[in-house]
C-alpha cells in the first residue's frame, strides 16, 4: 500500500483541494477556453499535462534522493512562483475575449508546458504530497513513483474541469471582459499572496 488506509481520505482530499482551487494552470485553462474555445484550450492542456508529468517525476526523484535537504530551498521556489503569478495577473488584465478569438496568438502546447514547468503551486503540491503522505509511511522508491503517477490524475483532470467551464461560460463572458479579467487577475494575486504570506 502506497499510503496507509487511515491516511488515504486525507491524502485524496488534499489532492482534490490542491487540484481544483485556482492556480496558474486552472486559470489559464479557463481563460484559453473562454477566449479561443475548447479545441485551442485542449492543445494548451496537453502542454499543461506534460509539464505536470515532468514536475511530478522531478518531485519523485528529488524527494526520494534528497529528502529533508530539499525543505531548506522550497521557500525560494515559492517567491519565484509568486512573482510569476503576479506576471500572469498583469497579463490577464490585458486579455480580450471574443467568439472569433481575435488577432491574439492562440496558446498552444508550449504555452501550457511553460506554465506548468514554472508553476510553483504544482511543484509544491507534488513535493508536499510525497513528503507528507507517502515518505513518512513508505520509503520504497516504487511506492513513491506510483504516488507520483497518481498525482497525474489530480491536477490535469482539474485543469479539464476549468477548461470545460471556460468553454461553457465563453458566450456569457464575452460581453463582460473587463470584469472577468479583473476577477481572474485578483484570483492569481490571491494565489501569489498565499504562497508567500504565513
Amino acid at each position: 500500500m502506497i499510503v496507509p488506509i487511515h491516511i488515504l481520505p486525507s491524502f485524496l482530499f488534499y489532492c482534490y483541494v490542491s487540484g481544483i482551487t485556482p492556480g496558474p494552470a486552472n486559470l489559464c485553462s479557463l481563460s484559453s477556453a473562454m477566449q479561443f474555445g475548447r479545441r485551442a484550450a485542449l492543445k494548451q492542456w496537453l502542454g499543461l499535462f506534460t509539464g505536470f508529468f515532468i514536475d511530478s517525476m522531478a518531485a519523485v526523484f528529488t524527494v526520494f534522493f534528497l529528502g529533508t535537504i530539499l525543505n531548506d530551498y522550497v521557500k525560494f521556489l515559492t517567491y519565484f512562483g509568486a512573482a510569476y503569478l503576479i506576471f500572469l495577473a498583469i497579463k490577464m488584465l490585458k486579455q480580450n475575449y471574443s467568439l472569433e478569438g481575435g488577432q491574439q496568438k492562440i496558446p498552444g502546447f508550449f504555452t501550457g508546458l511553460f506554465v506548468n514547468l514554472t508553476n510553483a503551486k504544482v511543484i509544491l503540491f507534488c513535493i508536499s504530497a510525497l513528503t507528507s503522505f507517502v515518505l513518512p509511511y513508505n520509503q520504497n522508491f516504487g511506492a513513491v513513483f506510483l504516488a507520483g503517477i497518481f498525482l497525474l490524475f489530480t491536477g490535469p483532470i482539474c485543469n479539464l474541469v476549468w477548461l470545460f467551464a471556460g468553454d461553457f461560460l465563453r458566450r456569457i463572458f464575452v460581453g463582460h471582459t473587463k470584469i472577468v479579467n479583473i476577477v481572474m487577475a485578483v484570483s492569481l494575486l490571491v494565489c501569489a499572496a498565499s504562497l508567500v504570506l504565513p
